[in-house]
């Protein structure tokens, strides 16, 4: 085979492929490629339903359903990436139209600005000032001016005490840290504000990018982020080897120096994978139940919006974890005409997964059809730098990709052993091929 190849990427669930390609690490690709977004009949097929889609659904050609489906914050890490290296010459995006938060069984529009707290039903007048000067407070605050600060350690004061500081109420707690921050749990308020100030302000950003909502998705569905970052490692030398499957990662002395496939060895430094290839070095850490439901509208009380995301925050329906929807549609060409896909997805809790998501279900009907999936979340239970074996993280419950951009950066540090810098990632050759090999 090729000479010796400074990184292997194997990639079996579409994002393995751009997660490590954005940071243009990738030298050799070895594909499984186990298609991340299908047609409506593969959908039927892959959950092993009796029949066959109805004729009411369309041609199935016209649906590319993502079984794992995120979004893409505007302002936000993924879209840098793709930006710098850009990849965005391949692609098209569509804003997605709302994000609203669930409370006492109904929704609501999520207010980010000063002008949207005042005229929000989420809050009574006074809490709805208190808000105001809260978004205020983090609109002006620049963790370089202590000018800015307000009394505030942004170090050391807990996003409890700033909390406190503007008498803020349960209700407007949950959706400032869940909806607006993207907390999946309630263990950010104790912990230093800086982190949750910056998120905030990251939310509010990407809302003034297209004014609608923070989010958007590329039309035809996320398959198009891995092609796209495919063509642009093809342009600069990236091998591809496809629907090869994988029969053993070669090792001496410890090391990682290969990666098996139908008797012939593809050698390397490094090895980048998800759990699914390296079950001998990753522990579980959790459950998550997705539920993909097809209908023929859009979620009530929506604005009849054709995409958005629901957060339903953990303390409106007494549960550890949040409870999340994301709806896209026909205008994302993900769809046959007047058709919807919402997915619900959150962080199983109970033996009774499917009665944890009920809440959201209920905001979704009627269901023409659903499709209920249990993933196993692993994570690495080493760093990597002994065997230059890198793991990423399964894939958790939240429809934004915030957290697996994380999960890129904590890779890329354990394989370089320095941090990330989105500054220091413009495109150039040299960034492109790494250190010369010889």
């Amino acid at each position: 085979m090729q000479r010796e190849k400074k990184y292997i990427l194997l990639s079996c669930i579409f994002l393995s492929l751009p997660q490590v390609n954005g940071l243009v690490f990738v030298r050799v690709f070895i594909d499984v490629f186990t298609r991340a977004y299908i047609s409506l009949p593969q959908l039927y097929k892959r959950f092993e339903l009796p029949d066959s889609p109805p004729e009411s659904m369309g041609r199935g050609r016209d649906w590319n359903v993502d079984l794992i489906p995120k979004f893409l914050m505007a302002n936000g890490q993924l879209v840098k990436m793709l930006l710098y290296t850009e990849v965005t010459r391949y692609l098209d995006f569509k804003v997605v139209e709302g994000s609203f938060v669930y409370k006492g069984g109904k929704i609501y529009k999520v207010p980010s600005t000063e002008t949207e707290a005042l005229a929000s039903n989420l809050m009574g007048m006074f809490e709805k000032r208190r808000f105001r000067k809260f978004l205020v407070f983090v609109a002006n605050f620049d963790e370089n001016d202590p000018k800015t600060f307000e009394g505030v350690d942004p170090k050391v004061t807990t996003m409890r005490d700033v909390y406190k500081k503007f008498d803020l109420g349960q209700d407007v707690i949950d959706f400032t840290g869940h909806a607006l921050a993207l907390y999946r749990t309630d263990d950010y308020l104790d912990v230093p504000c800086l982190e949750t100030i910056n998120r905030i302000k990251l939310y509010s950003e990407s809302l003034a990018r297209y004014g609608k909502s923070p989010y958007l998705y590329p039309l035809y569905g996320l398959g198009e982020l891995p092609q796209g970052f495919a063509r642009l490692s093809a342009i600069y030398g990236g091998t591809y080897m496809l629907n090869k499957p994988v029969e053993e990662i070669v090792m001496e002395d410890g090391h990682v120096v290969g990666v098996k496939s139908e008797g012939e060895v593809a050698r390397c430094k490094q090895l980048i994978c998800d759990p699914s290839y390296i079950q001998d070095r990753v522990r579980k850490a959790g459950q998550v139940i997705r539920v993909i439901c097809i209908l023929s509208h859009p979620i009530k009380d929506t604005n009849d919006a054709n995409s958005c995301q629901i957060i339903i925050p953990q303390n409106q329906v007494n549960r550890k974890s949040d409870i999340y929807v994301c709806m896209i549609s026909y205008a994302h060409n993900v769809a046959a005409q007047g058709k919807y896909i919402a997915i619900v997805s959150t962080t199983v809790e109970t033996n009774e997964p499917e009665a944890e998501i009920e809440p959201a279900l209920e905001l979704l009907e009627p269901i023409d059809q659903k499709f209920v999936s249990l993933s196993d979340l692993y994570e690495p239970t080493d760093d990597g730098t002994e065997s230059q074996i890198f793991a990423s993280s399964a894939y958790d419950a939240t429809t934004h990709f915030e957290t697996t951009c994380n999960d890129i950066k904590d890779i890329y540090k354990r394989m370089t052993g320095s941090d990330f810098d989105f500054e220091n990632m413009k495109r150039k050759q040299n960034d492109v091929f790494g250190e010369d090999e010889q």
